[in-house]
């Protein structure tokens, strides 16, 4: 699963169609490789300038907004080469570019890669990706049971 923690001023992605415009650009990154629609998750949090600090200094000072953006990613890891990181960034600033940096506003981002190992959803087991099983969950866009998708005590092994 992505996980976008998106950190904004007020007045920046307050209306609900700034915000749809932008959750549909992030998650076709995500759709286009291949991973069920349903796994991207965004999260806008608003933070009041004098909240934020960089550099030492409170944004408040600053006239442009600035968004920071903590990126995690489960589903799958990326090859650990610079030109997929790079092709990866190059993706994320295409998303980002007409709902941020056209808008000529300071933006941080980072993407971190957490074990897949330690991540389910409704108790399921994620299955491998590109699998029959998770073609299933990308065509129902949604987490659907399979052999193997149980390991806990509590629902025992399915």
């Amino acid at each position: 699963m992505p996980l976008w923690q998106i950190y904004h001023p007020p007045g920046v992605f307050e209306d609900a169609e700034t915000k749809a415009a932008l959750a549909a650009d992030i998650t076709k990154i995500y759709t286009n490789v291949g991973l069920p629609a349903f796994y991207v998750v965004i999260h806008f949090n608003t933070i009041s300038p004098s909240n934020v600090y960089v550099g030492g200094e409170a944004k408040t000072t600053s006239p442009k907004p600035f968004i920071r953006i903590v990126i995690k990613h489960i589903a799958i890891r990326l090859d650990n080469t610079t030109d997929t990181y790079r092709r990866t960034a190059g993706m994320i600033d295409a998303a980002l570019k007409p709902h941020i940096y056209d808008k000529d506003y300071d933006c941080e981002f980072h993407v971190e890669e957490t074990e897949r190992r330690l991540w389910k959803f409704n108790g399921l087991i994620p299955p491998e990706h590109m699998s029959e099983e998770h073609m299933v969950w990308v065509k129902e866009n949604k987490p659907v049971p399979y052999k193997g998708a149980y390991w806990s005590a509590e629902k025992g092994h399915y």
